[in-house]
């Protein structure tokens, strides 16, 4: 099917404006209508997104299922996927209806809170679809809107200041990006993104404002797009915006956010500042690297002293996102599929996290650690559950967390030691702030008089949990499933990076003074 891309990013888009023009009133009814147009909506679109996967070919390296036509103002419409961008489409389209089921409980807005969450899931898919320079952008700061609303319309008491440092954090980064696709387009005249990938941008060195730039214009695009690529992720130390997003969005935001809007970060590093700017990539890499392994180990230390389990989650999914950015910016096989399988991982393991805690919050309406104690013995179901994906993202072998990080870290050593070694404490503080939080909410006596009506899990939470359970078992044991689609594009992409660089060496420092 030739249109089968525009299919799967756009479907929940024509469900969002069905909802908004068709169904009217507030009433049960209406509510639970567009809860189930919704969850029909993005069920069907993760069937549609089976099609592309049955129909990919991962030993072909370039772009599939492409469709271009005329746009606006002389611009393209280009869609397409390769072997790293498609599994971020499935990702995404396998967690919305998960998101979707999870939001059953909502009484206030359901329309527009469905929508939103429609809107957001194809804004999510074109930007791992988007094979134009505009039409990423679209999509990248397209999705920053409906996220807004969820959290400042249906988010906590703070919701309003954790909606607007969301925004304008990632807004910002944004701006740069786009000034820098600007000069991409004046250098190369073309908004083509595989045109662009093989377009060389001079990496002489420079002279800006009395210092000499060495990797001269790649070296400048380069940190316009890490400014945003960065706070996306989030890295350290652009990601305090995250942790209030998380604690002030509802559950479903949580895992959304989560989930697959961080990863836009780190596919941004892969498609762009990569392949593109390979010069500029090499010479900032050690600062990457090092962004990196503070922000593993730092956040880990954050993590131990938190409250909030929400915000203890939080903080570890920056943890993890420093195993993914060292990944990438190791320049090898190992470290690029790692990174993306950490990814992947992350995004099954880190939604199943805020899905734990949202399961006590609608009982209990409070995420203060202190606040519970012995729920095995009331929810055997729920602690066997949280017991998993607290051991997948402690990355205990056999669950998806073990293959990234094991991955990461073998191509991270390859290229520096000293990183390699500060990143792997991760490994150990991961286990202390995980297993704490687990030891304190799970296991002990059932001594809170609150506690002692609490119900386990009911048929709906525990079938919402089931594909993600699968899916972090099946990748831990069975990791080819992903490394086979992404090893060719990964290795491809690892020689056309040693291939302009002309070798693993760079230059040690970035600016000199004249």
């Amino acid at each position: 099917m030739t249109n089968l891309l525009s299919i799967v990013t756009f479907l929940p888009l024509v469900a969002a404006a069905i909802l908004a023009l068709f169904l009217r009133g507030e009433d049960e009814a209406a509510q639970r209508n567009a809860k189930w147009l919704a969850l029909i909506a993005t069920t069907a679109t993760f069937i549609a997104s089976l099609f592309l996967l049955a129909g990919f070919d991962p030993n072909d390296t370039g772009f599939q299922f492409v469709e271009e036509r005329d746009w606006i103002l002389g611009l393209k419409y280009k869609m397409g996927v390769d072997g790293i961008s498609i599994l971020f489409v499935l990702l995404t389209t396998f967690l919305m209806p998960l998101t979707i089921a999870a939001c059953w409980d909502v009484r206030v807005r359901v329309k527009e809170y469905m929508i939103a969450f429609l809107v957001l899931e194809t804004l999510m898919i074109g930007v791992f679809t988007a094979l134009d320079l505009v039409l990423f952008y679209l999509f990248f700061e397209g999705g920053l809107i409906p996220m807004f609303l969820i959290i400042g319309i249906w988010g906590g008491k703070d919701r309003i200041y954790a909606a607007f440092k969301f925004f304008l954090y990632t807004f910002l980064g944004s701006v740069l990006m786009l000034v820098a696709m600007i000069a991409m387009y004046i250098d190369a005249g073309t908004t083509d993104i595989p045109t662009l990938l093989n377009h060389q941008f001079s990496s002489d060195t420079l002279s800006v404002l009395g210092f000499r730039v060495i990797g001269g214009v790649q070296t400048l695009l380069w940190l316009a797009f890490f400014a945003s690529f960065a706070v996306k992720m989030p890295m350290w130390p652009v990601h305090t915006w995250l942790p209030d997003a998380h604690v002030q969005a509802p559950t479903a935001g949580s895992v959304v956010l989560a989930a697959i809007l961080l990863k836009m970060g780190g596919y941004g590093f892969l498609r762009f500042s990569v392949p593109m700017f390979p010069v500029a990539s090499e010479l900032l890499a050690p600062l990457v690297l090092w962004l990196s392994a503070i922000a593993v180990v730092y956040t880990s230390l954050v993590a131990l002293a938190q409250t909030d389990m929400k915000k203890l989650i939080a903080y570890s999914s920056v943890a993890h996102m420093g195993y993914v950015t060292a990944g990438i910016f190791a320049f090898n096989a190992q470290g690029l599929d790692g990174a993306i399988f950490q990814m992947l991982s992350h995004g099954f393991v880190s939604g199943a996290l805020f899905l734990c805690v949202g399961v006590i919050y609608d009982r209990m309406h409070t995420r203060e650690i202190d606040a519970y104690g012995g729920l095995v013995n009331r929810m055997p179901a729920y602690a066997a559950v949280f017991m998993l994906f607290t051991m997948a993202n402690v990355g205990l072998p056999g669950t998806s967390g073990f293959v990234g990080e094991f991955l990461t870290l073998m191509g991270i050593f390859q290229v520096n030691t000293w990183v390699a070694a500060v990143a792997a404490t991760g490994v150990i503080l991961s286990a202390a702030y995980a297993l704490w939080l687990y030891r304190r909410v799970v296991l002990g006596d059932l001594i809170k008089e609150s506690l002692k009506a609490i119900t386990d899990m009911n048929a709906r939470e525990k079938a919402i949990f089931a594909p993600l359970v699968a899916m972090t078992l099946l990748l831990g044991v069975y990791p080819s499933l992903v490394t086979d689609i992404i090893g060719p594009s990964t290795q491809a992409l690892v020689s056309q990076h040693h291939t302009a660089v002309g070798g693993p060496e760079a230059p040690a420092t970035m600016f000199a003074h004249n």
